[in-house]
């Protein structure tokens, strides 16, 4: 099997070697990324559940337990645009293979860490591994899909992985931790890393590099210094307060770094990120949504996570089962939206009412009380939030992927990871803030005891996911304005399977 690529070929897609005709062999490697994204969105949420336990066991302080989550946080949220950039110099399938790879070990060398400094120092070399293999797996799919049909069919499953990913998490975590240990949670990377490297080696051509690499140095270190600024600074709310001189300023130099980096970017000879990216409303309008999206999202996660566990007494298992009606509707809208209702009413209406829709659902959710039945008052909400999800999602990522040249796919696909990870930041932040506040109102104007404290937990829970609500109306509102009602040009083609 030869594995050479012909960087010159066109971008048609139907002759070159033949592999742009070979449906077989691109679908299978939609298989190998899709397993990719999935542990990737897997491992964002599936720690968490375990953290209580691994705390037993390795004998850390409530203090130290975020550190488990910033530190992946941190390394993948500052090193996503470097990471992408360095897919489309050095080669997707190279920084595909090596994140697959170092994803898996870190995840092995989490699982049997003894210490807390182990298991920190291996989810940080996660986040970092994920920074590579993230936007290396969306920007394959970019290249390597282009005949809009079939385009449509990949990114929605892509998609429904991503939207899907996180409440399985938590499902995957609930099980691991209750019927094996903790350390499973991390083992169980290893189980997704294994066959996707085994696939990406099979079928993925390795790059040809004509020309030497150019790294836009002054942007790599200013843009990784202001995401990590920013992720700390919101990072560092949580556990302190929006005044607090480390997060606040934490969060005011990342602020000013990213001004910077724009500057730096629009006169630099090979910019890290070209700022025609996200000049074109079609693009700049998709990342806008997308970072919208990682907003509200991580209300959903996080709050009805709480609301299930605190207020309704769910087993970790039961909070994950709790969630599959909204992977249903995610998987059902991501993959029929793109190729049924996308081509006839355009990206504008498809992420707008998305929007609308996954907005009405969290809406619905705003009236949960003590004594809520799940199929009368939650499935509802959950099922028309993964409705609406899964349309933004599938559009969004198509939308933010058209048109560009494969050069670029890597950073374009890593912007969509930064913006998404930027978003869930801030509102961790803000909504945390928000539940605590709305928990003392209740509390400060009802009489203690027990159902007053329980109560406050839920006023403190439906308050977010009020503010998860509103934010996905700016959504709709940001991409009514922004996103032009025209079809989603492909990217273009380049090949990348083994022949």
């Amino acid at each position: 099997m030869s594995t050479s690529i012909d960087r010159g070929a066109p971008a048609s897609g139907k002759t070159d070697s033949g592999l742009r005709g070979s449906h077989a062999v691109r679908w299978w490697v939609l298989v190998v990324i899709g397993v990719a994204q999935l542990m990737v969105m897997l491992d964002a949420t599936v720690v968490n559940i375990a953290l209580p336990e691994a705390q037993h066991d390795l004998g850390f302080s409530d203090g130290s337990r975020q550190w488990v989550i910033t530190g992946y946080a941190l390394a993948f949220g500052s090193l996503l645009l470097l990471g992408g950039r360095l897919g489309d110099l050095l080669g997707r399938r190279t920084l595909f293979v090596i994140g697959l790879a170092g994803f898996g070990a870190a995840s092995v060398v989490g699982g049997s860490a003894g210490s807390f400094e182990i298991l920190v120092a291996a989810r940080v070399a996660q986040g970092l591994f994920a920074a590579v293999l993230a936007p290396a797996a969306l920007s394959l799919l970019s290249v390597t899909f282009t005949e809009p049909s079939e385009r449509a069919k990949a990114f929605g499953i892509f998609s429904a992985l991503g939207g899907a990913g996180g409440a399985v998490g938590l499902l995957v975590g609930g099980m691991l931790t209750e019927w094996a240990s903790w350390r499973w949670v991390m083992y169980v990377n290893v189980a997704f890393a294994v066959p996707a490297l085994i696939g990406a080696l099979l079928l993925l051509a390795k790059p040809v590099i004509t020309k030497k690499p150019k790294l836009d140095i002054p942007g790599i270190v200013v843009v990784s210094a202001a995401l990590f600024t920013v992720v700390y600074g919101f990072a560092h709310v949580e556990s302190t307060s929006w005044t607090d001189p480390v997060a606040l300023g934490s969060m005011i130099v990342g602020a000013v770094l990213l001004a910077v980096f724009v500057w730096l970017e629009s006169r630099v000879a090979h910019p890290l990120l070209p700022l025609r990216l996200v000049l074109d409303r079609t693009r700049g309008g998709s990342f806008a949504a997308v970072f919208v999206l990682g907003m509200g999202m991580f209300s959903i996660f996080l709050f009805l996570t709480y609301y299930f566990a605190a207020s309704l007494g769910y087993s970790p298992i039961k909070t994950g089962l709790a969630f599959l009606p909204m992977v249903a509707g995610v998987v059902a809208s991501s993959t029929t939206m793109p190729s049924l209702v996308l081509p006839r009413v355009g990206p504008k209406i498809v992420v707008s009412a998305g929007f609308l829709v996954a907005a009405a659902g969290m809406a619905l959710l705003t009236r949960l009380e003590l004594d809520s039945t799940y199929a009368a008052h939650i499935m509802p909400g959950l099922i028309l939030l993964g409705l609406g999800i899964g349309a933004v999602m599938s559009t969004s990522i198509q939308g933010a992927t058209s048109g560009i040249h494969h050069e670029d796919a890597g950073v374009a696909s890593a912007l969509i990871n930064t913006g998404q990870q930027i978003g869930g930041s801030i509102s961790t932040a803000l909504l945390t803030t928000i539940a605590s506040s709305a928990a003392t109102d209740y509390l400060t104007s009802h009489k203690p005891s027990a159902l007053a404290a329980a109560q406050a937990g839920v006023e403190g829970y439906t308050a977010t996911l009020a503010w998860g609500s509103g934010f996905f109306v700016v959504g709709a509102v940001i991409a009514a304005f922004l996103i032009p009602n025209r079809a989603l040009a492909p990217s273009e083609g380049e090949p990348v399977m083994a022949h």
